[in-house]
């Protein structure tokens, strides 16, 4: 018996780099061909008349089934992936979290067991180093060897997280040596620690000052630190969740200069602002999430760095924790709040909203920010991120026409909020293809637990 055959017909194929109307046959886990009015037998026909056809989209930011003090968050990879599939995210890179004293070979088997029978979409690894050793920054090139060539490293989370600017650079030397790319969070963590206790001497405990502890100016000295230190060590960079003006100066400068200093941020920062703290009682909790929200006129630097690309993509640095049991912890005590937010379902419906609809974006960005740079940078394309011949078949079927109101209510996240709630947004995907298998209907997940693999890139 052959290869499940299966043609989409008469969609319009949107790539980052061109736009047409064609046919796609899927053979098997593959894209088999591309051409107009394809005369050919298939198993199964899907109409994609008047829609447009994207790969699917990769999130390279994803905290699945994460210890967070005294908790974890609240989706593992099967509910994690499974909403990401529903909403067109078809590939997670999630972070391989180092516990002190472990090893990186040990951290990537203790993750790789997290997702196993679990995931629906497909899925690979960042390390998160966070104990840093020279039998740890030994292992490095292993870790390039099997398939996990970016490493993260936090500057912040003094006292669990959090490395010296040392071991930072001692890692972007030994990354830069084997072609691996540094990942960094970039705030200064020891101010952090100092605001955060000064606050709380003086009972200044709502969740507001979550984010007054973590000003913009020390994301931007950190970010200014980190190119300092990966232009000395002569290695790339990649900044994370980047928020506000004074890092997006930053990164602009550098590559002003010709450094290779890349950088995403996430729709929350697009979307929300620190409005949301003041929001009644305990409610701003639901926004508590590092770096925090900032005022709203950093929205517009931020479309504004997407468009140009200075920032190169966007992620949903999908991190949920509830709020009955969860987020609940820090009541009485900002900085016990766990930080983060849900956004893997929701990343595609905010960017096209905001981004296409609103004439910010074309289509072609739209898809190089949720899939093809991903790829690019991090290493799958063109098996991903990509409508091409031989490419895996990751696709969605988007209906443009779909308006629906984000909510708790209807996301398919393992979690009691949405901090988008109430937003009403454009765009459904329609069919979510991974691997010629259908993972997504109408915005609604069908994928089987298990059915993703592991992506060594």
């Amino acid at each position: 018996m052959g290869e499940k055959r299966i043609c989409v017909r008469g969609g319009t194929v949107v790539n980052a780099a061109d736009e047409f109307r064609a046919d796609i046959l899927l053979e098997g886990e593959r894209i088999a061909l591309l051409g107009r009015d394809l005369d050919m037998d298939a198993d199964e026909t899907i109409d994609a008349t008047g829609k447009y056809v994207f790969p699917g989209g990769i999130d390279m930011h994803t905290h699945l089934d994460m210890p967070f003090f005294a908790t974890a968050t609240s989706d593992d990879f099967h509910t994690g992936t499974a909403a990401a599939c529903a909403g067109g995210t078809t590939s997670v890179i999630d972070f391989a979290i180092q516990a002190k004293g472990e090893s990186l070979a040990s951290t990537l088997e203790t993750w790789k067991a997290k997702a196993k029978g679990k995931a629906v979409g497909d899925y690979g690894f960042h390390m998160a180093v966070t104990d840093l050793t020279d039998a740890v920054l030994a292992e490095i090139p292993e870790m390039v060897a099997l398939g996990v060539p970016s490493m993260k490293l936090f500057l912040a989370y003094k006292g669990a997280l959090m490395v010296s600017d040392e071991d930072f650079f001692r890692t972007l030397v030994t990354a830069g040596e084997n072609g691996a790319l540094v990942m960094v969070h970039a705030e200064n963590g020891d101010v952090i620690d100092h605001l955060q206790r000064k606050f709380l001497s003086e009972g200044k405990t709502e969740p507001r000052y979550h984010a007054l502890s973590r000003p913009p100016a020390i994301e931007g000295e950190a970010t200014g630190r980190a190119i300092a230190l990966a232009e000395v060590a002569g290695a790339p960079l990649y900044v994370v969740h980047v928020t506000c003006r004074e890092a997006v100066e930053r990164i602009r400068e550098a590559q002003d200069r010709g450094l290779p200093v890349h950088g995403e941020t996430c729709p929350q920062y697009l979307y929300l602002s620190y409005e949301n703290y003041l929001e009644p009682g305990f409610e701003g909790a639901k926004y508590v999430m590092s770096p925090p929200l900032r005022d709203a006129s950093n929205q517009a630097v931020l479309w504004k760095a997407l468009g140009d690309g200075t920032l190169e993509i966007l992620s949903s640095d999908h991190a949920p924790f509830r709020m009955a049991d969860q987020k609940i912890l820090g009541k009485d005590d900002f900085s016990k709040i766990p930080n983060g937010a849900g956004g893997i379902e929701s990343r595609l419906y905010l960017l096209w909203t905001g981004g296409v609809e609103e004439g910010r974006i074309s289509r072609k960005k739209f898809v190089d920010l949720v899939s093809a740079a991903p790829a690019r940078r991090f290493g799958l394309y063109p098996r991903k991120g990509v409508i091409a011949p031989g490419s895996d078949a990751d696709l969605v079927v988007w209906d443009p026409t779909v308006e629906h109101v984000l909510s708790a209510e209807a996301h398919h996240m393992a979690v009691d909020f949405n901090p988008f709630e109430g937003i009403r947004v454009k765009g459904r995907p329609e069919w979510v293809f991974r691997r010629g298998e259908t993972v997504g209907r109408s915005g609604n997940p069908v994928g089987e637990a298990g059915s993703g693999e592991f992506l060594p890139r």
